[in-house]
């Protein structure tokens, strides 16, 4: 049995592609290389490069790698961004699962985890999301990722597809060294360029009626988030029936200031974050409830902030001191 990830050789999805391999998977990626890289692909992992949007390639990746199931991560991610390419990221999100769902279905593959996104529900009013926390996405990104989850639905009532959508927040840190975070528009990778540079971290807004001004929200570690996806892969692949969707979160946010906090500990780096106006449609609080992915799918909160900022740190940092 072969596990086909998309979008394989970016930050989140070598997790992942790692993670399945560990856990004695046969595993093929296929990337663009738009955003991901090369080198994040681990040892003895066959690789693809290509789009998701094409479907001679998703057929062929299929069937030349004898794939039986599906674990979908790749799309145009930034949020902001989306707003300025709504074609773009509707073409590259809706369309390549719209391609990727009509390829399974005709090679018969019958399982699919989807990288959904905590952006389907854009500002909630509630404290703490769940599952069941209306859906108001705010972004042609979020957007992409709900209709996505829908499609996919719409599919599994009218086929054998198996599936479910893991909707996840802010994910930091590393599980190995040498794969990082390299998104120019992430609160970690930011803070790591600043510093590096010898320059204070920025912080958008300390007004904000949370315990010290910043922004909460729910940071976890990719290594906990691509287990999860481990752990649904093989429910699905053992035939259990999973939610249509999970929340991975830790039910207990982060302030960004405690976040730069962190990263004073841990690089030992004293710095007066620079305070900037807050940005415009950011909610003063964003946490999600992790019970139902903690129930199902094995999902724990294993690293603390430290943990996090140590890892993404030392990783980043490698990556300089490497050239």
């Amino acid at each position: 049995m072969t596990w086909l990830v998309t979008g394989g050789a970016g930050y989140i999805g070598a997790h992942v592609a790692r993670c399945l391999r560990e856990a004695g998977l046969e595993v093929v990626v296929l990337d663009d290389l738009s955003s991901g890289h090369r080198q994040f692909v681990g040892d003895g992992t066959s690789f693809v490069e290509g789009s998701i949007t094409d479907p001679d390639v998703v057929r062929r990746t299929i069937a030349d790698h004898r794939v039986t199931g599906v674990v979908h991560l790749a799309g145009y991610k930034y949020a902001g961004e989306s707003v300025r390419r709504p074609l773009h990221t509707y073409r590259q999100n809706l369309t390549g699962t719209q391609v990727l769902l009509e390829e399974m279905t005709e090679s018969g593959v019958e399982s699919l985890v989807f990288s959904s996104s905590a952006s389907v529900y854009g500002t909630p009013s509630s404290e703490v999301v769940t599952e069941d926390t209306p859906t108001t996405p705010e972004s042609p990104y979020g957007e992409t990722k709900l209709a996505s989850e829908w499609l996919i639905r719409g599919v599994g009532r009218v086929t054998r597809l198996r599936h479910t959508s893991l909707r996840y927040f802010n994910v930091v840190g590393s599980g190995w060294s040498d794969v990082y975070d390299t998104s120019p528009h992430n609160l970690f990778p930011r803070v790591i360029e600043a510093l590096e540079h010898g320059e204070a971290p920025s912080v958008w807004g300390v007004d904000y009626p949370t315990r010290d001004g910043s922004c909460v929200r729910d940071y976890v570690h990719v290594h906990d988030v691509a287990l999860a996806h481990v752990a649904a892969a093989r429910a699905l692949e053992g035939g259990t029936a999973l939610e249509p969707a999970y929340n991975l979160g830790s039910g207990d946010g982060t302030t960004v200031l405690e976040i730069l906090a962190a990263f004073q500990r841990v690089t030992g780096i004293d710095f007066e974050p620079v305070v900037a106006d807050r940005r415009a449609g950011d909610p003063a609080r964003i946490v999600a409830a992790g019970g139902l992915a903690a129930r199902d799918l094995d999902w724990a909160m294993r690293h603390d902030v430290d943990a996090m900022v140590s890892s993404a740190w030392d990783a980043r940092r490698g990556r300089v001191l490497s050239g």
